[in-house]
């Protein structure tokens, strides 16, 4: 799971900017998109058929020069579902993080928490603007307005602190038509994924060089992450070591 950290006073920038490599994206496969598709864009089906494979590497190379010259962060989070289901399985887990998808879900809140709660306010106060998941919304939503007492460690809350308190309002959830970054998030959340699949050795390389490739955009996006540690190396308190622990050793190094 991938999010994209936008300063809301330079959002509507950000749409409109966003929508002209959109149609600049357009006018190179010779078809309007009004969606990326990730999965189309990366093995070549949908508005991007007939797009042979480097040109849409170049492309997605298009799309990591935009986030980097607007200087978005980017935080993220993963697990391994087979570490995961274990955990579960052994009632190793909160019963709060019960889904895997609350399990990245929360981990980006806290990291996020923790990121700007230092911050003078009220810069740092973040809304969270998540892909649509029916599924999990009232139980995120719960989580979320009423947190465990066990999740004030990862942020080291204080004794006067409100919990969360860098977090405005519930979380929201959108369509990713509308809501245009969440298209970014997804594209960056898949080619992480796939980074970490052929780094363990899950997956078998669909080219040649697609490693050299993958690495290179992995270069770019830990260049924009967020300057707090998402995993720590040394030093990590028990809900640290929580996500940890079931996160993949490519994802958590870089």
């Amino acid at each position: 799971m991938v999010g994209i950290v936008v300063d809301t006073s330079r959002m509507h920038l950000t749409k409109q900017h966003w929508q002209e490599l959109v149609d600049r994206l357009s006018e190179q496969v010779g078809r309007q998109i009004d969606e990326i598709h990730t999965k189309d864009l990366y093995n070549g089906n949908g508005a991007f058929r007939g797009i042979d494979g480097p040109e849409r590497a170049g492309l997605i190379t298009e799309i990591f020069t935009w986030l980097t010259e607007r200087k978005h962060d980017l935080v993220y989070a993963a697990v391994l579902k087979e570490s995961y289901v274990a955990a579960k399985q052994a009632n190793q887990l909160p019963p709060e993080l019960f889904s895997p998808w609350r399990f990245l879900g929360f981990h980006l809140v806290l990291a996020i928490q923790k990121h700007f709660q230092n911050q003078k306010q009220p810069k740092g106060h973040t809304i969270f603007v998540f892909d649509n998941q029916e599924r999990e919304r009232m139980r995120f939503t719960d989580l979320i307005l009423r947190p465990p007492a066990w999740s004030d460690s990862y942020y080291g809350r204080k004794k006067d602190q409100r919990e969360l308190d860098q977090v405005v309002d519930t979380p929201y959830f959108g369509d990713s038509r509308d809501v245009v970054l969440v298209q970014l998030a997804d594209i960056v959340a898949f080619l992480l994924r796939r980074y970490a699949q052929l780094a363990l050795g899950l997956v078998k390389p669909k080219y040649a060089d697609e490693a050299d490739k993958l690495s290179l955009w992995m270069e770019a996006m830990r260049a924009r992450r967020i300057s707090t540690p998402i995993y720590r190396h040394k030093g990590r308190n028990k809900v640290e070591e929580l996500f940890y622990a079931h996160s993949p050793g490519p994802v958590r190094s870089l």
